[in-house]
């Protein structure tokens, strides 16, 4: 049964993580609970204030196979043909998603953790617009993902480095920032499309397990707990 505000997704029987660990370890079982990273944010119309919600990893099952990376390139980078719109190439260098690898084998994709006190935002210098009090980054009022304003954008760089997350990246013709999630429009295709249902949705909680860590602290972490006891 998936967990309460998460939508399932079908999953293999065994996962690749399964096995190696089996291999490894002669056969035991491992058995991880909670191991869930940080993804994705969709606006809740739960109360007067927002109420965010995130993508999550389960990293039990995350097979490092870069599907998310390139449904979300070909959803966000989409092309005009002949009149009509059309799913872009899916470059997974364009994807909002990046999955990070690390040996001793360990997969973990990360993106936008959709903060809810906006450090990104908050370290913004530009003034807020008069009219919309907006900066040049703010949050998309129906989606509430980050988003650049490029015409009003300085290319100054301290989003980067507010990003808790390392997912924001300035680029590098314009300086302006990119990866940052997008939330497909509501419809997040990472989440749609991850064949071994690793990636789900729930209520941004910020004291779940790896929230706002970098990959490399998880991936260390992970390290720890499936080679090295």
């Amino acid at each position: 049964m998936p967990r309460k505000n998460e939508i399932a997704n079908p999953a293999r029987e065994q996962t690749r993580r399964e096995f190696i660990k089996d291999a490894a370890l002669g056969g035991s079982a491992l058995l991880l609970l909670g191991n869930l990273g940080v993804l994705r944010a969709v606006k809740s119309h739960a109360g007067p204030e927002p109420v965010y919600s995130m993508i999550v990893v389960d990293y039990n099952k995350c097979t490092g196979c870069r599907t998310c990376e390139v449904v979300c390139s070909a959803y966000n980078h989409r092309q005009e043909v002949g009149g009509k719109t059309l799913m872009g190439l899916g470059n997974p260098k364009l994807s909002n998603i990046q999955v990070h690898s690390f040996n001793p084998d360990v997969d973990v994709p990360a993106v936008c953790a959709m903060c809810p006190d906006n450090p990104c935002v908050a370290a913004c210098p530009v003034e807020p617009d008069p009219k919309t009090g907006r900066k040049a980054l703010f949050r998309d009022p129906s989606t509430h993902a980050v988003t650049c304003d490029k015409a009003r954008c300085i290319g100054c760089g301290q989003c980067e480095e507010a990003c808790r997350v390392g997912v924001i990246m300035s680029n590098p013709e314009t300086n302006n920032p990119e990866r940052m999630c997008t939330l497909c429009d509501g419809d997040p295709q990472c989440v749609k499309h991850c064949p071994y249902g690793s990636l789900s949705h729930v209520k941004v909680n910020e004291g779940r397990e790896f929230y706002g860590l970098k990959p490399e602290k998880i991936a260390a972490d992970l390290t720890t707990r499936w080679y090295q006891q």
